[in-house]
């Protein structure tokens, strides 16, 4: 028997979802059927519309994890990771996400900034995190992506940076530049300690 009603949403731990999350959690192949039934719970205000084809249980919805949804794959990394784990002082108030294109975006007065990498790196999941909603780097795999789309970057604390997981993570990108940068980077930072 399939399961197609609001309850089914409201319970899951999502608080965005795409059409073809909610044909996925009803178990429903027609689409059409998806769309119509989102349509009306939407046009009742059982759900929250935040961009054709994306909806969230409420106003209230997780900006991070919208970010993700808006186009896959992608996952939250850069300045937004680095600042929150204090390698950057620079607070910014947009989302940083890594995917497939490169787009700045503005939903409800939050601007995303999607960063185009390479598929084999965007797509490889050393590094990555998730909470069972949205992917999100950890700070190692943040710091190499901050490298990857630039040459000079200016961190104000690596004393957050674990080298090991760094060097774990380091062949994905497959950059001799970036190895030198690591390699001077984490000199630079054991000088520092001591």
């Amino acid at each position: 028997m399939k399961k197609n009603n609001l309850l089914d949403l409201i319970r899951a731990k999502n608080t965005i979802f795409t059409t073809k999350d909610v044909a996925l959690i009803w178990n429903e192949t027609k689409i059409a059927f998806v769309r119509n039934k989102l349509y009306r719970y939407m046009k009742t205000g059982k759900i929250y519309p935040v961009r054709k084809g994306v909806y969230a249980k409420d106003k209230d919805y997780d900006k991070e994890e919208l970010s993700t949804r808006i186009f896959t794959p992608s996952y939250v990394s850069f300045e937004t990771v680095l600042a929150k784990a204090g390698v950057i002082f620079q607070f910014y108030g947009e989302i940083f996400i890594a995917s497939y294109l490169t787009r700045e975006l503005q939903i409800e007065g939050q601007k995303y900034s999607f960063r185009k990498i390479k598929d084999d790196i965007l797509t490889n999941k050393i590094g990555i995190e998730t909470d069972g909603t949205y992917f999100k780097a950890s700070v190692e795999r943040a710091f190499l992506d901050v490298l990857y789309l630039n040459k000079d970057y200016y961190f104000d604390n690596l004393a957050n940076i674990n080298w090991v997981k760094v060097k774990d993570i380091l062949p994905i990108y497959d950059n001799k530049r970036m190895d030198q940068l690591v390699s001077k980077l984490e000199e630079k930072d054991k000088k520092e300690l001591n």
